[in-house]
């Protein structure tokens, strides 16, 4: 037998008939404190009109009170309802009680345990001594043994506030269980989010450099075949490293490095037709996950480049400085095109601000470009702390 089949988690409903059946045997193991009234009915002490009442009138009350407190522990009900069925179950065994003696009072147990698996604590530690008050009143009134009524008081008051504790408990599960799911919901939205981040630099950089061979290779056809056939070559390796990207930001394995992303900037930018004033080399020694980030963010940069900014010439610096927070590594990639086409940033910059944020690395767009001698430009600067030293490369 699947174990999943018949477990049945705390505050959680049962999913099948075994469950359902598993679940009201625990709740039902607690009657066995009806021997009382059922030998009462058993022993011929009463009239048979009045034994047949007594047994419709007991199992009411037994079926009343396993639907509430069963139906509550799976799904909470409404409090109008609950509190009717709590009021319900007291009159009916003050008025058993009253009726057919002494053996009854064990019924105002069951009422505290109700009021305790059902009730909210500000209005359960309170109602369960009422609840045994009436039941020691309604014993001495009657004019019942003393050690009955005595024997009944624990039981009616520790029954009820193990209930409360009960109750507790599978509240705090719920939440516990609800708050494990919002983790993991969230988890599953981050890695979505990191992935379409990761899939629009990849792709983004990669289109964009198929796009512009095939336009080459295109006005190359039919004059320069040779020089055609160099760009689609050019061209299948581009898309076959788009490929293995994919792949890996699928399954999580890549990494992209500074001196890649260098390399592969300064060819997009010459496919482009732009000037490029690229760095031959990055820092050594590097720490990884601030290496990782600025790569994304040079292989984004140098892509809104070469798709939308019309520029001549671009310009990547690399370099280390002191700061008076400390040792940083800024990268500059600046041009001399149109600038920015609007006033929210796009994909690009925003994922590019995600990542920086990871690391606590700053970003700062500006528009101009000193060296263009106009006010045209966009330069883009981002700044990540760095944890060690970069030796001799400073």
């Amino acid at each position: 037998m699947n174990d999943d089949e018949t477990s049945v988690g705390i505050g959680r409903p049962p999913t099948n008939r075994k469950q359902v059946w598993i679940k009201l045997l625990w709740i039902g193991i607690w009657l066995a404190f009806m021997s009382a009234p059922v030998k009462d009915l058993t022993d011929g002490n009463h009239t048979p009109w009045a034994t047949v009442l007594g047994t419709l009138g007991l199992l009411t009350f037994v079926g009343a009170y396993l639907l509430l407190v069963f139906r509550h522990t799976s799904k909470p009900l409404d409090s109008r309802l609950v509190h009717s069925a709590i009021a319900f179950l007291g009159a009916l065994s003050a008025v058993l009680t009253l009726t057919l003696g002494t053996s009854w009072l064990v019924l105002f147990v069951y009422v505290a345990v109700s009021v305790g698996a059902t009730l909210p604590l500000r209005t359960a530690r309170w109602l369960i001594p009422a609840v045994t008050g009436v039941m020691v009143l309604m014993g001495l009134a009657g004019d019942h043994p003393r050690e009955i009524i005595t024997a009944l008081i624990f039981p009616a008051l520790l029954g009820g506030f193990s209930m409360t504790g009960v109750r507790q408990l599978i509240r705090t599960t719920i939440e516990l269980r609800e708050a494990r799911a919002t983790v993991a919901q969230l988890a599953a939205n981050e890695e979505r989010l990191r992935l379409a981040r990761d899939l629009h630099d990849l792709l983004g950089h990669s289109l964009s450099l198929i796009t512009l061979k095939s336009e080459l290779a295109g006005r190359m056809l039919p004059d320069h075949p040779e020089q055609a056939a160099a760009q689609v070559a050019d061209i299948e390796q581009v898309s076959r490293q788009a490929l293995i990207d994919v792949r890996g930001a699928v399954t999580g394995y890549r990494r992209p490095t500074l001196p890649g992303e260098l390399a592969g900037a300064r060819t997009a930018l010459a496919a482009a037709g732009i000037t490029a004033d690229v760095p031959a080399e990055s820092p050594d020694g590097l720490p990884e996950k601030p290496e990782e980030v600025l790569a994304w963010a040079l292989r984004e940069a140098v892509t809104n480049v070469v798709r939308h900014s019309g520029a001549h010439h671009c310009t990547v610096t690399l370099a280390p400085r002191q700061t008076l927070d400390g040792k940083v590594l800024e990268l500059t990639v600046s041009d001399d095109g149109v600038g920015p086409s609007g006033t929210k940033p796009g994909n690009g910059l925003t994922g590019i601000g995600e990542r920086l944020a990871t690391v606590d690395g700053t970003l700062i767009t500006s528009t101009g470009n000193p060296g263009s001698g106009s006010g045209k430009g966009f330069a883009l600067t981002l700044t990540v702390p760095l944890d060690s030293g970069l030796g001799s490369t400073e």
